[in-house]
């Protein structure tokens, strides 16, 4: 078995869309323009392949985003820099073969060399243990509840401290920046693409 965990691709759209919305209940569904969203704004975007085959995808988003997720905008006015998993899924065939583990080590890998907060949420109407569990015995914690709307469910606002972000943002983000290295680099996004034109149309050197 072959398993390669890599940034999304365009082409990979309607299968991911597909994968979301037959994933039940917990995870809300997208249509296309909300997952075009993500494939054009979310600072992490990757997929799991297994022989070819997608096999499951999480989708997180720094703060600063115009994102209208009420748990986002929570987290958004706790906290002045975090990274947001907004939805992990994992097709059917490929469930409890710690799949979702591995993504979380990759997310977990992304976000403690940019900020210092690593943050979801885990609905508790339907109760799902073995998800709070999940997320217990990977170090978050609980730091709030609300509900998503009027007559959403109610859900746990998580968060788990990357105390390594510290050495990180004394040694290399407050010194010029992260080593140019492939396994640091962001994926890149119609918003830091337009960034990076902004700057280049400035007359800044393109690094």
């Amino acid at each position: 078995m072959a398993l390669a965990i890599r940034d999304v691709r365009e082409h990979d759209l309607d299968a991911v869309l597909a994968l979301n919305n037959t994933a039940g209940r917990s995870i809300l569904v997208l249509d296309a323009a909300q997952l075009r969203y993500f494939y054009d704004h979310a600072d992490y975007f990757r997929v799991a392949e297994i022989d070819g085959e997608l096999a499951g995808f999480l989708i997180a988003l720094r703060n600063g985003q115009e994102y209208v997720s009420p748990n986002y905008r929570w987290f958004g006015e706790h906290y002045p820099s975090f990274v947001y998993i907004d939805r992990i899924v994992i097709a059917n065939a490929y469930r409890r073969h710690g799949l979702g583990r591995i993504f979380y080590c990759d997310v977990n890998s992304f976000a403690e060399v940019r900020v210092p907060l690593l943050t979801c949420e885990v609905f508790l109407e339907p109760a799902d243990d073995v998800v709070v569990l999940f997320h217990g015995t990977y170090g978050f914690q609980e730091v709030g509840q609300q509900r998503m709307g009027e007559h959403g469910p109610q859900v746990s606002l998580l968060a788990k401290d990357l105390p390594s972000f510290t050495y990180v943002r004394d040694t290399y983000l407050e010194q010029g920046g992260l080593p140019d290295l492939p396994w640091l680099t962001s994926r890149i996004t119609l918003l830091n693409h337009q960034e990076d034109q902004t700057r280049r149309l400035a007359g800044e050197r393109r690094s």
